[in-house]
């Protein structure tokens, strides 16, 4: 029998329960093979899961949804995928009672859009579908033989149904299309990491708390358990050695009624089975055995290694030391939890995790990719949606008018950046593919305000900052953060007048403000967050000329100004640049404005040329003007070639304000 070595996997929802054991094995044993993961993060996903795969190099991370076409098409090509292990579905029967349409939806539709992408590509080698002992439907109770690969598919609930059609359209593109397909059908899975809607990880989590544990009807009801471990090393023998067109059952011989699985996990918490175990009613038709015929899955070279007892004294230990992994979980630790279920997926993960929680996922892998995925349908959702702090402030109202103009979803969050909390509560009622940070104290009316305010500055523009920042990474978002340039000054190596300008991997060198001594800052900090892109904004100007912050307005009131030749940033220009790096999952550090510099008295002649031919203003030195601000103020030159590259049409600074300011308040 041959073996089949990939070389670049894409695994569906692997920030699920199974597949992110898969994951992480594979990511760990074969640093060769380049492993990408496609979860849209639904309710039972987790990227906290993934952790152990963090800092791996053959490691990517993709948000989006496998029923979205132009997504998987697009990821198939770019990342010359040749094996696809398709594990993403919902499984849990409660739910399919409820909501059974979004089971077809998920789990046929979703494999048939994977299935044409791979048709149409091509380029695949190896398809292995995950799919379930269940749907063989109830086997007899007195059967000493289990169910084998060649049995007939009799499902009996929702879930099932919808996993046995999904087998049926994978064995037909195998037969018509030719197409490399291999099924896997297993026996339950436990062990870390589970949500805890089933059976395994619901009733520790209630002997935890202390509270009853639910069982369904009498308990008769027989099931087998695998751990996860195990189970993932069956699909790492299956990927390698599993022939094309078979079905490989994962299961074990080793049978457990339910009333017996509680009384074990009441055990070992040293519980009373009789007090801490109750019956409830049973859910709709509730199969009474699955048993599987395990033989050819041994043959190709796989053993169960695990006992019943060493797994279950594994999982209790991990959930006693994680008990927050998954947030507010009590919806599913009901008897019959069948809210949980939510079109579109949310993204839930716990507000303080601990030591190692993921917001290391992101910050330690360039290669991660955020992608906000299409969804499949009518009506059909737009591709982003904004969430934007700052409503009160001059760029977070700039960004909501152009959202408005260019027909992209937003809302303003509510929540304030240090409080955590209700962060997290704006991400889940909004649901964002993009968060904006354009909020920030600079003081008012100017950024000596910061000197005599520094406990709120650092609150907000540090604590906030990365907070959000935090919060955005545990949930799989980008942040664009509204930064400063004012943490540079003229230099030795940056002399005024050189055209030298700093770059973005230049230190800051200013530390005359307490304004910008905050910005720098946080900015270094931000560094450790690969999920954010870092805007250096310097003295805004926009066509608003009755705008206060804007600083064509400052100046022009000012009795007397200094002329040195500063970078500036044109918002009328710039903003929309920054949606558009929104798009395109921009990250890291940009000098975010227009090429080149413009002094002050530049500025006020085009005002007097354009605006008003009498106005006039004097000059005065750094000194002169030391003498009437708290704090300094920062000069500097800005390199924007790497912004330049990215958006070949920036234009220079003066050209810019030209076309953007000047020309559009023109009344000369």
């Amino acid at each position: 029998m041959g073996s089949y070595t990939p070389k670049n996997i894409l695994i569906t929802g692997a920030a699920g329960f199974i597949a992110s054991h898969v994951a992480n094995r594979l990511i760990r044993s074969y640093p060769g093979y380049k492993i990408v993961v496609l979860d849209k993060l639904d309710y039972c996903s987790n990227l906290k899961n993934l952790l152990p795969s963090k800092s791996s190099p053959n490691f990517k991370f993709v948000k989006g949804d496998i029923a979205s076409a132009d997504l998987v098409n697009y990821l198939l090509i770019t990342e010359s995928i040749d094996t696809i292990m398709h594990f993403a579905a919902q499984t849990h029967v409660d739910n399919s009672f409820g909501n059974s349409l979004e089971f077809t939806k998920n789990n046929i539709y979703g494999t048939h859009v994977l299935l044409e992408a791979c048709k149409v590509t091509g380029q695949i080698k190896r398809f292995i579908h995950v799919s379930t002992d269940e749907v063989y439907g109830e086997t007899d109770e007195d059967a000493v033989v289990g169910n084998h690969e060649a049995s007939q598919l009799l499902p009996t609930n929702p879930y099932s149904a919808t996993k046995a059609g999904a087998e049926m359209l994978v064995m037909a593109y195998g037969r018509s299309y030719g197409l490399p397909v291999i099924t896997t059908r297993g026996n339950n899975v436990y062990g870390p990491n589970q949500f805890p809607e089933k059976l395994i990880p619901k009733f520790i989590l209630l002997a935890m708390q202390g509270k009853p544990l639910p069982i369904h009807g009498d308990g008769s009801n027989v099931r087998s358990y695998l751990y996860c471990e195990d189970v993932a090393e069956a699909f790492e023998l299956i990927l390698h050695k599993g022939e094309i067109g078979h079905v490989y059952n994962i299961g074990t011989k080793r049978e457990r009624r339910v009333i017996d699985v509680a009384k074990d996990i009441c055990r070992l918490f040293s519980i009373d089975p009789e007090t801490n175990i109750k019956f409830v009613e049973n859910r709709p038709f509730n199969d009474q055995r699955y048993f599987l015929d395990d033989e050819k899955l041994k043959i190709l070279g796989w053993s169960e290694r695990t006992q019943w007892q060493d797994g279950l004294k594994k999982t209790i230990e991990w959930y006693t030391q994680n008990p927050d992994w998954w947030g507010d979980v009590s919806g599913a630790l009901l008897p019959h939890p069948r809210m949980l279920m939510m079109p579109g997926g949310i993204e839930r993960l716990s507000e303080d995790s601990g030591e190692g929680k993921s917001e290391s996922f992101v910050s330690s892998n360039p290669r991660m990719l955020v992608r906000p995925s299409k969804a499949s349908g009518s009506p059909r959702k737009p591709p982003y949606k904004f969430l934007i702090y700052g409503r009160t402030g001059w760029i977070g109202g700039v960004l909501g008018k152009l959202c408005e103009k260019q027909g992209i979803p937003y809302e303003y969050g509510k929540g304030r950046l240090e409080d955590r909390s209700s962060l997290l509560a704006d991400i889940q009622n909004v649901k964002p593919t993009h968060v904006f940070n354009a909020a920030g104290l600079t003081g008012r009316p100017n950024v000596d305000w910061c000197e005599s305010h520094k406990a709120e500055t650092i609150r907000v523009n540090v604590a906030g900052t990365l907070t959000l920042a935090d919060v955005c990474r545990e949930h799989g978002l980008l942040m664009l953060n509204y930064a400063t340039g004012c943490i540079f000054e003229y230099d030795a190596k940056h002399p005024e007048g050189s055209g030298i300008g700093f770059k973005e991997e230049d230190t800051p060198n200013f530390h005359g403000s307490y304004y910008s001594k905050t910005k720098a800052m946080v900015e270094e900090l931000l560094k450790e967050f690969d999920n954010v892109c870092t805007l250096r904004v310097r003295m805004p100007i926009s066509s608003d000329l009755n705008n206060p912050r804007n600083f064509i307005t400052k100046i022009s009131r000012y009795n007397k100004v200094v002329n040195i030749p500063n970078s500036m940033t044109i918002l009328d220009e710039l903003i929309p640049i920054s949606i558009e790096m929104a798009k395109r999952n921009l990250r890291g550090i940009w000098n975010f404005t227009n090429p080149g510099v413009v002094s002050h008295n530049e500025i006020l002649e085009m005002y007097k040329q354009y605006i008003d031919p009498k106005f006039t203003w004097a000059n005065f030195t750094l000194e002169e003007q030391a003498k009437v601000i708290v704090a300094a103020r920062s000069n500097n030159e800005m390199d924007a070639s790497k912004l330049k590259k990215e958006f070949p049409e920036l234009l220079p600074i003066k050209e810019s304000l030209i076309k953007y300011v000047f020309e559009p308040n023109k009344k000369v």
